[in-house]
């Protein structure tokens, strides 16, 4: 079974191993990371790498990962500390890494505090506010839907979402000033269900996208550190952070296909290219 659960004090990780360890083609585990997204997410990607060992895992309080510490937040350098404790676990590192979304947060926090652990990060659109001339302005999109949230509920919450990441250019007061659309124009659910702990659209990943880089730490760190952007996102708020952070790195992002998502198949709505997503991957991978 490729399902394993590492005990920590504070959290049982579970992570997937996809294929043998150690590797028999002596190139390093080809490990792919989101968040709030889960190992499911990366469900077309590890059918496409069958010829390298893949591993994925569960967030601390996501997926099948349980919190033993009754936190409910999510921070890039504690993920950070749980994504080294499973390279340790592998015995296998330095990784390679394909790190998507919050997941690409937190692999510059794994990076920044263990620089050994990885040989090559993907970076895939991480949402880093302060990389943005209007990342004021972004943040109280952010405080805009997340209060929607509270009021409404998830429907109406994934809406005002959708409204905010979508929205092309620098967030202005013109995008700030529109009301909240209704969620039957996304074809969300208009009942509330009472919940308000959505990782997504609560306060408790804020820290995320709140994140710092240390970018003399980064720039000093043996991984090779390529950001990536989806072809279609370029002029929305993730596409955007990839192009601004990948100037300070002094690169041009690396473009992909498709989207944010472009990675996923049709299994959770708006599918991607996951196909030429992966020889994209592997085309970058194999650069010295």
């Amino acid at each position: 079974m490729p399902q394993h659960t590492l005990g920590l004090p504070e959290v049982d990780l579970v992570y997937d191993v996809h294929g043998p360890l150690p590797t028999t083609d002596g190139r390093p585990p080809l490990v792919m990371i989101g968040q709030p997204m889960d190992a499911s997410g990366f469900q077309a990607q590890v059918k496409l790498f069958e010829d390298r060992t893949v591993v994925t895992y569960d967030p601390r309080g996501l997926g099948r990962s349980k919190r033993k510490d009754g936190g409910v937040t999510n921070e890039p350098q504690t993920q950070a500390e749980d994504i080294h404790a499973i390279i340790q676990a592998l015995g296998a590192g330095p990784v390679d890494m394909l790190a998507s979304s919050g997941g690409a947060v937190s692999a510059l926090a794994l990076v920044t505090a263990y620089p050994d652990d990885v040989s090559t990060l993907v970076a895939h659109e991480p949402p880093i506010d302060c990389v943005l001339p209007d990342a004021e302005a972004v943040q109280r999109a952010r405080a805009a839907y997340t209060q929607v949230y509270q009021d409404k509920g998830w429907g109406a919450g994934m809406a005002a979402f959708i409204a905010m990441t979508s929205w092309e250019g620098e967030v202005t007061d013109k995008h700030l000033a529109q009301p909240a659309p209704e969620p039957d124009a996304f074809g969300m659910p208009t009942e509330d269900d009472g919940t308000r702990e959505d990782p997504l659209l609560s306060d408790r990943s804020w820290a995320v996208p709140l994140y710092q880089p240390d970018f003399e730490a980064l720039k000093a760190a043996p991984t090779r550190i390529v950001i990536a952007v989806g072809e279609e996102s370029m002029h929305v708020y993730t596409g955007r952070c990839a192009i601004a952070l990948a100037e300070l790195f002094g690169q041009q992002a690396t473009v992909f296909p498709s989207h944010h998502g472009g990675f996923m198949g049709g299994e959770f709505g708006y599918a991607g290219q996951p196909e030429a997503f992966a020889a994209k991957l592997r085309e970058v991978l194999n650069q010295p």
